[in-house]
């Protein structure tokens, strides 16, 4: 009798992982609330709906967000594959449409004959057979009662943003220069401001009203994705050297670097909508059209989504979880995504990717992997799992969580290069990864 294998949850994390388990002959349910049920993020019914960034970061061996791409192909991720199809420019990164992406892995997902789309809330975490838990940081509150009750898990959890996005025929070109920095291409949209127009939109920033956070949750920002008025908070010159740095870019008009710089970043592959890079905000949205009017260029801008802000969780899974995506004491329950603590688009996908291959090992008799640290999932699971990281904090995928090399290399762009060439090699040798 075929064992099938439950998974909850049709975000970045889920579909990978559905992907990964029915290529390797797993007969597979994915479970996903939306539309019926909606988040408070979610706008469609899409499967892996991006609903902040459509930025999946860096694409180069010197990154490693690049590292991680590269390893997920070699497993033929099925985001990756999606991503490419779908990619915007955006310099050195890969940013895609975020609609023709979520079309595009729901189309592959309900093409795929070994799994099976089943479009209902589910409420209680099964206990007979294998599952893998990829509800994302916005779980429904029912589930995440079951699981706390399942598991015993602590829940910890941070405030997450998304930022606005405009339409390319409202802004104001002439305030506007087209480049990425250090002249690679010209793939952002630049609006440069000057010590006057910066300390005005600064002051506004401060004073502008925000969305009241609820009493009975206490605040915890996650630094990678932090508001801006949060970030401008902390000193006048925060943004500056933060999303609103300058340097790499010449401003055409003085031919001189400017004093501060907003960034936007192509959102669809049409280039009719641009999102502003690093303004997640709480702002009410009224504060927000005033006060991000102010940047040149924006005068007249047109917002067809405002920034929002909401609650993201996550479990304990330096305490909860074993480094192969298991519950310590439930080994035929997976988890995968937000939900485990790693932090990103991009990180959640590959931990789906990996608790996808897992659960399908763990059906056929085998035993799951455990990547080795040195390659850059091997090197983020273990740090989401290791009971001395706890209590936890979520993490993107660096350089910083991998081994050091045996051999000392002063330049940094050199000992990531190494460390990527390491990792790759690894990766190679592991059969099971991308094999049945």
């Amino acid at each position: 009798m075929t064992v099938k294998l439950q998974i909850i949850g049709g975000g970045l994390a889920g579909c990978e992982a559905a992907w990964q388990a029915a290529r390797r002959g797993i007969e597979v349910e994915l479970w996903e609330m939306r539309p019926g049920k909606m988040t408070p993020a979610h706008s469609t019914g899409y499967l892996a709906e991006l609903v902040c960034s459509n930025s999946l970061r860096s694409d180069s061996l010197e990154n490693a967000a690049g590292l991680l791409k590269h390893e997920m192909r070699r497993a033929n991720s099925l985001i990756m594959q999606v991503a490419e199809r779908c990619r915007v420019p955006a310099g050195r990164a890969l940013a895609v449409d975020r609609e023709e992406f979520a079309a595009g892995i729901t189309a592959a997902i309900e093409a795929e004959p070994g799994i099976r789309i089943i479009r209902e809330e589910v409420q209680e975490i099964p206990r007979s057979r294998p599952v893998i838990i990829a509800t994302g940081p916005l779980t429904s509150p029912t589930l995440a009662n079951s699981l706390q009750s399942f598991a015993g898990a602590q829940y910890l959890y941070f405030y997450d943003a998304a930022a606005p996005i405009v339409t390319a025929e409202s802004l104001n070109y002439d305030r506007i220069f087209k480049a990425s920095r250090y002249g690679h291409g010209d793939d952002y949209l630049n609006c440069p401001m000057n010590k006057e127009e910066y300390e005005r939109f600064y002051q506004a920033l401060l004073a502008a009203e925000r969305h009241p956070g609820h009493e009975f949750e206490k605040e915890a920002i996650f630094e990678a994705c932090m508001p801006i008025e949060v970030m401008a908070a902390r000193g006048p010159d925060t943004l500056r050297f933060g999303p609103l740095r300058p340097v790499g870019l010449i401003d055409p008009a003085t031919d001189k670097e400017p004093y501060a710089v907003v960034q936007l970043r192509r959102d669809n592959l049409a280039g009719t909508l641009y999102n502003l890079v690093g303004f997640q905000t709480n702002l009410r949205w009224g504060a927000q059209e005033q006060v991000f009017r102010l940047i040149p260029g924006l005068e007249h801008a047109e917002f067809v989504r405002l920034g929002v802000m909401h609650r993201n969780t996550y479990i304990d899974s330096p305490r909860l979880l074993r480094p192969t995506l298991q519950l310590r004491t439930h080994p035929q329950v997976f988890l995968a995504g937000q939900l485990t603590g790693v932090e990103g688009y991009l990180e959640s996908a590959a931990s789906g990717l990996l608790a996808g291959i897992n659960a399908a090992r763990y059906i056929k008799g085998k035993q799951p992997l455990v990547l080795p640290s040195t390659t850059a999932l091997g090197a983020l699971i273990q740090y989401i799992t290791e009971p001395s990281h706890a209590p936890l904090q979520p993490m993107h995928v660096n350089f910083g969580l991998l081994p050091p090399l045996e051999q000392k290399i002063k330049s940094r762009r050199e000992r990531n290069r190494a460390l990527s060439a390491r990792a790759l090699a690894a990766i190679v040798t592991i059969e099971e990864f991308s094999g049945n």
